[in-house]
């Protein structure tokens, strides 16, 4: 799988009463999701990640506060900022990403295109780098 990143603007539907963000499989999501999480609570000054994927796609979206995603891919490193729920973070194989500076209040949902499989994940840096040529 090539690696891929991409902002992804979701559409804000509401009036004077709120605000409602609908995700849709293959609609404004490009693939259909398997599995759903979410991290919250994080401590101050944790970084959480550490890791690539050989095949998982997966959209980050800071439901509620803020944080920092890096990502690095061919030799390129970028951050981006996760601070409304209206815009999500697709993220495609084979890209290394650390997530910093959660604010105190953030709540960061996870949408995969794939159950939890140990055997897709890479952990080790220098493994990474090595892969990423190949």
């Amino acid at each position: 799988m090539t690696a891929n990143i991409t902002l992804i603007p979701f559409e804000l539907h509401g009036d004077d009463r709120g605000s409602l963000i609908a995700l849709e499989n293959q609609r404004n999501l490009p693939f259909d999701i398997k599995r759903v999480y979410y991290i919250y609570a994080t401590k101050t000054g944790i970084s959480r990640g550490f890791h690539a994927h050989k095949n998982l796609k997966q959209i980050l979206i800071a439901v509620k506060g803020s944080v920092e995603i890096h990502c690095e891919m061919h030799d390129q490193k970028t951050i981006y900022l996760l601070d409304t729920p209206d815009k999500g973070l697709l993220i495609e194989g084979m890209v290394w990403h650390t997530m910093e500076n959660f604010s105190p209040d953030c709540v960061l949902l996870v949408l995969a295109d794939d159950y939890y499989n140990e055997a897709d994940y890479i952990r080790d840096y220098a493994i990474f780098k090595q892969g990423e040529h190949v």
